[in-house]
């Protein structure tokens, strides 16, 4: 089952907390809970969006509202893992991606650390091996839970749609629970739910109107 707006948001599938108490969006009700999803080897996580939730988290945490952070995986394997997002959260070390894109603007601390700390509990997805042939009917649920208005294109554009998610999932050794069951896009993305545990957004990329969707729950 896909996460819907406007129903019960489901809770995140976790395998490590690795920093901060572990919780969870039903143990969270009564507060607004935003959940910053990223991965080690995101240059654009660690630049612009993480910020932008450490922003909102300093500013609203006595308002009501919970922060997490939650490092998945849909790439890059080796590089977005346990072990790295480990090392990141408990030295600051950053690697690939990440790395050159801090090195190249001279915004690192001691040569290969963040120059900030992320302030709120942090966890990582639940990765589970992929197995089994890849079947047609596979494809279609992904295309169903992911692109909404597939139905609407040409055939010939479906043709090739189809044969690029066959290319894409070939190429998954993992599945990410919760990036998987909230469908989101690709990363940074950020999960916001109300007090009464209901999804009420999900958001790819950053683009400003968090801070805006996270006041107006805090006035309702």
């Amino acid at each position: 089952m896909v996460a819907t707006l406007g129903t019960k948001a489901p809770n995140l599938e976790v395998s490590t907390w690795v920093q901060g108490k572990p919780t969870n969006i039903d143990e969270e009700r009564g507060n607004i809970v935003l959940v910053e999803v990223f991965q080690v080897n995101c240059p654009g996580c660690f630049l612009y969006s993480i910020p932008e939730a450490i922003d909102i988290y300093r500013k609203y945490r006595d308002k009501g509202l919970t922060v997490l952070g939650l490092a998945t995986a849909f790439e890059d394997f080796d590089k977005n893992n346990l072990e790295n997002l480990q090392k990141l959260v408990s030295t600051g070390e950053v690697i690939g991606e990440t790395y050159r894109a801090f090195s190249s603007s001279g915004q690192l601390r001691d040569e290969s650390k963040l120059p900030y700390k992320l302030p709120f509990p942090v966890a990582m997805d639940m990765l589970v091996k992929i197995s089994g042939p890849l079947t047609h009917s596979k494809v279609m649920d992904f295309i169903e839970a992911n692109i909404p208005s597939f139905r609407s294109y040409s055939e010939k554009d479906r043709e090739v749609m189809v044969e690029r998610v066959k290319q894409y999932l070939k190429s998954k050794e993992y599945s990410a629970k919760t990036f998987d069951e909230y469908a989101l896009r690709g990363t940074p993305s950020t999960i916001l739910v109300d007090r009464k545990g209901v999804l009420r957004g999900t958001y790819f990329g950053s683009n400003g109107f968090l801070e805006g969707a996270v006041e107006e729950l805090i006035r309702e």
